[in-house]
């Protein structure tokens, strides 16, 4: 696919946290829906090994980092060593990983992350060892810094950079108890910042706080746009499994075009098992994108 000037688009598949809901009929989706790479946030289940397995089973492009709940609440940090073992490569955390084709580099934040600024859980320290915050942006830097410059670079962390507001219902603010505050990731932002530097950073892709606000406060912000042209997208609708009223069952994908260094386009979509398009909230359009249909408003979503 081209769009005016020529540039090649790359269509991005972003799964929000899992909590368990990934299975074979993930797969045959993706194989209808045959985005150009599948990134994946975390919290993929509570440490069990089903899901790791799955993914590394996808015949392509895939990118994983994990989140807080894949210790598995194992203080001893087994359990998280064991998902990252299980997915091989494809788990970027503090790394760039080169996904060709599509030429496109995914750098991977701190893995383990429970947002709240900085802080590694006895899990994290009992797996990686004392990591400052200064070091732990320094590596997703650094990680940056081995991607080609002609490649789109994505952030993919669990947790999203602090910086983002601190209200409930900022991509990153606190809604489970008052006062609501800024959550975000401390290393991640400073990581952006210092990247930025050297090169553009189109895309910060993340989860963890879940889209549907706590105690019925409503829905949270999942996108937006800093001055410098990155774009921020959490994908954390939960349950990503579900159906709509009509008793269709619907998989969630957040789904991102790139061309160059710019994003084009970002939504949450909720396709049938078929592959078939159901519903679409659009996020983000570029100015003078290509004519698109109107799409259905976003479903209520019930679990399976």
């Amino acid at each position: 696919m081209a769009v005016s000037g020529g540039g090649k688009t790359l269509r991005i598949a972003i799964a929000g946290d899992l909590h368990g809901e990934w299975d074979h009929s993930d797969h045959a989706l993706l194989d209808c829906l045959a985005p150009d790479a599948l990134l994946v946030v975390g919290d993929l289940s509570d440490g069990q090994q089903r899901i790791p397995a799955l993914l590394r089973q996808l015949p392509m492009p895939v990118a994983c980092i994990l989140g807080n709940h894949d210790t598995g609440k194992d203080a001893s940090g087994r359990t998280l060593q064991h998902q990252i073992d299980l997915l091989g490569e494809v788990h970027c955390g503090w790394k760039m990983r080169a996904l060709s084709p599509p030429d496109l580099a995914v750098v991977g934040g701190r893995p383990a992350t429970a947002g709240g600024g900085f802080k590694l859980s006895r899990a994290a320290l009992a797996a990686f060892g004392p990591v400052s915050l200064q070091e732990s942006a320094d590596r997703i830097t650094a990680a940056a810094a081995t991607a080609p410059t002609d490649w789109p670079l994505v952030l993919l962390s669990h947790s999203g950079p602090c910086g983002l507001g601190s209200d409930a219902t900022s991509p990153c603010g606190r809604d489970w108890k008052p006062p609501a505050c800024d959550w975000g990731d401390l290393d991640l932002a400073l990581a952006i910042r210092q990247i930025r530097l050297n090169r553009p950073v189109p895309l910060v892709v993340f989860g963890h706080m879940h889209h549907a606000l706590r105690r019925g406060q409503g829905d949270r912000q999942s996108f937006c746009r800093d001055r410098a042209g990155t774009s921020y997208l959490n994908t954390a609708c939960v349950p990503r499994h579900g159906t709509d009223g009509a008793g269709q069952a619907l998989r969630h994908f957040s789904w991102v075009e790139l061309v160059g260094q710019e994003v084009v386009s970002a939504s949450h979509r909720w396709f049938g098992l078929g592959g078939e398009l159901l519903y679409e909230e659009r996020l983000w359009t570029a100015p003078n994108p290509a004519p698109n249909p109107a799409p259905n408003p976003a479903p209520e979503l019930a679990p399976c």
